[in-house]
């Protein structure tokens, strides 16, 4: 039978070669103090504990022991979890061909230390934080907050210190080491439903109910709420009462709204606005319409927590403090509660469905379907030091994670019965990521997005190569006065009006001297580079993308778009009907139909047709000539089997 044109041995030998690299060299041996989720070892035999315990639920539920699944589901399977995509050809003949009794292992090292890992788990972060390109109402923008989430997901920041980061954050918006304040900023003049999203995000607390009422449905009071707001209370842009006075006087004059206006709207949004300043009071007043008799509309409270181990903030002054005192409750002093519901988000990202559901409705493990499997796999995340990477590494060696597909609901109501994996329909960033490997080849080949830090002033670049915006917001927000505002601001705008960044000199510029680089939404790269939220007609869009308006939005119910998106849109044009896509160029050294098609196959679906589908596609082709491959590929594209996971 005919092969790629590859050098098979060498392929054979990719993924043997990735486990020799994971083994410890002599000085990592004798470390002092070796980290878990360092040691191999460690990593099977957790892995092995947590099937030990899922026997244990098989045995309690006298369920038979599911079987392991095939190569190919596998493959695949693994692809879509840890780096949401398929695999290439390459990648899934490298896989399919070797025999090697360790390649699964070798499989998911490998993928856990690709680009792939660090752009879907990106992908996840900025859905659960809402993170979008620009801001409503304002010319402020989340670049800045967004690379910093991103150098936090590619540099595996353990999870606790990226909460902490989040929670505790104040100063300057364009500055990589305080550009976590894009937590709070992004959703300035909205601090109580902040509040109410980091309780659900990270302690899987729902408390929104009590912005207004006493919780109906739970235990928390309108009071608790305030009292928890007061923690990060008091959240002002940093020295921005030193513009005020100009900012009011270009506003007020129809004559400025010009180009000194749009000028001044870079120090006004860009700067002032995406900054942070003080730390939380700890204290705040009820709201006018507060209709309890435990206090009185408009009366001060004092910060203090409403669970866990107890933590307050005196009533008699205030407290600059009090972001850094809610981060520090939040992720030490919740018991289980922090640990149990980001190890159960990992358990449903990886096997399809959290231990319990919804996974933002915390459930203490004493009282979930199988307490003993959740209780540890909450010791093993802090054990793991909050080490995300290492955690899915862990499940994605357990036997529960290559169980054979089950098509049945789960045998558990509101949690997993791990009894073999789920079918799920693919996520809208699965589809279009998985699209551009076939269309485009390996998309983590391409460079990555970066942040843009260009001034803008009226939609274009200005003083490119002499000032950039990181350089700007210091400067700024180093100014002490408004006299000062006043002087640096004509200084500035004098700046921008005698630049000449229209011209071809400047904007030859912009990619050596910023090195800026970006996607618009026709670029055949990942969801991740691409711009957020996607356009509506965007296939992202179309297939459910989120709009990061509300903590993790999107949806994966079909909908009738999608179908014409598949039959006349991107699907269409950019891979079926695309002589250059990269799909084709496997079947470029197959001298028979019966190699092109079994190419086809592992390219698309990542297995070999069976016999009765080989003579199928066989007719197709013997009848339509050279378009039966088309439309075997339009055909395999718009599947069930592609478009699901197993």
């Amino acid at each position: 039978m005919a092969r790629y044109d590859i050098n098979v041995h060498i392929m054979k030998r990719f993924f043997t070669l990735i486990a020799v690299a994971m083994i410890p060299s002599f000085g990592e041996l004798f470390a002092q103090n070796p980290k878990p989720q360092d040691d191999p070892t460690f990593l099977k035999k957790s892995a092995l504990e947590i099937d030990q315990h899922i026997a244990a639920f098989y045995r309690s539920k006298k369920l038979d022991v599911p079987k392991v699944t095939d190569d190919a589901t596998l493959l695949r399977r693994a692809f879509l979890v840890s780096v949401g995509r398929i695999p290439t050809a390459e990648e899934a003949l490298a896989f399919l061909e070797i025999e090697d009794p360790t390649k699964r292992e070798s499989l998911v090292d490998y993928l856990l230390k690709s680009k792939g890992f660090s752009s879907h788990m990106t992908n996840w972060a900025f859905d659960l934080l809402r993170i979008t390109d620009g801001r409503i109402g304002t010319t402020a923008t989340n670049e800045p907050y967004r690379q910093w989430v991103r150098d936090a997901m590619t540099n595996n920041m353990p999870w606790n210190q990226f909460t902490s980061h989040l929670i505790a954050s104040s100063g300057d918006g364009w500055d990589p080491n305080t550009a976590a304040v894009g937590y709070y900023t992004r959703d300035r003049g909205m601090p109580l439903d902040n509040l109410s999203n980091t309780m659900r995000v990270f302690l899987g607390t729902r408390m929104e109910c009590a912005q207004c009422h006493d919780d109906p449905f739970g235990t928390t009071e309108r009071h608790d709420f305030y009292q928890l707001a007061a923690f990060t209370h008091g959240q002002t842009p940093f020295g921005q009462e030193n513009m005020q006075p100009l900012w009011d006087e270009l506003e007020d004059s129809k004559k400025e709204r010009g180009e000194n206006y749009r000028i001044a709207e870079v120090l006004w949004d860009k700067v002032y606005g995406m900054s942070l300043g003080g730390g939380g009071t700890g204290q705040i007043a009820l709201p006018a319409d507060y209709q309890y008799h435990d206090a009185k509309p408009g009366e001060m409270v004092s910060a203090r927590t409403p669970f866990g181990k107890p933590v307050r903030i005196s009533e008699k002054k205030t407290n600059p403090g009090g972001r850094a005192k809610l981060a520090d409750w939040i992720v030490a002093k919740t018991g289980e509660q922090f640990s149990t519901v980001i190890a159960n988000r990992m358990w449903k990202r990886v096997m399809g469905k959290g231990v319990f559901e919804p996974v933002d409705e915390f459930i203490p493990a004493g009282k979930s379907n199988y307490p003993e499997l959740m209780t540890y796999l909450s010791k093993l995340m802090v054990e793991l030091n909050y080490d995300l990477r290492a955690f899915q590494h862990i499940l994605l060696l357990t036997r529960t994670f290559q169980f054979a597909t089950n098509p049945n609901p789960s045998s558990l109501e509101g949690g997993d019965d791990f009894h073999g994996r789920k079918i799920e329909r693919l996520s809208s960033e699965q589809i279009w990521d998985s699209l551009i490997t076939l269309a485009a080849g390996d998309p983590d080949k391409q460079p990555i997005r970066s942040l843009d830090d260009r001034i803008y002033v009226g939609g274009m670049p200005v003083l490119v190569g002499k000032k950039t915006m990181i350089q700007l917001s210091k400067e700024v927000l180093a100014l002490k006065s408004e006299h000062a505002v006043r002087a640096y601001f004509s200084k500035f705008a004098s700046e921008v009006k005698n630049s000449s960044a229209s011209t071809s000199s400047d904007n030859s510029m912009m990619m050596s001297k910023n090195e800026a680089r970006s996607y618009n939404k026709n670029a055949k790269v990942r969801a991740s580079e691409l711009p957020s939220p996607a356009p509506r007609d965007h296939l992202l869009y179309l297939f459910g993308a989120s709009e990061r308006e509300v903590v993790e939005a999107s949806s994966r119910e079909p909908n009738v778009g999608q179908v014409l998106s598949l039959m006349n849109g991107f699907v269409q044009r950019e891979l079926v009907n695309d002589p250059s896509a990269h799909l084709y160029k496997t079947l470029d050294s197959a001298t028979t139909d019966h190699e092109k098609i079994r190419r086809l196959y592992i390219a698309i679906l990542n297995r070999t047709p069976t016999d009765m589908e080989m003579s199928w596609m066989l007719d197709e082709v013997k009848k339509q000539g050279a378009a039966g491959y088309r439309n075997i590929v339009s055909a395999l594209v718009t599947s069930s089997e592609f478009l699901f996971l197993q």
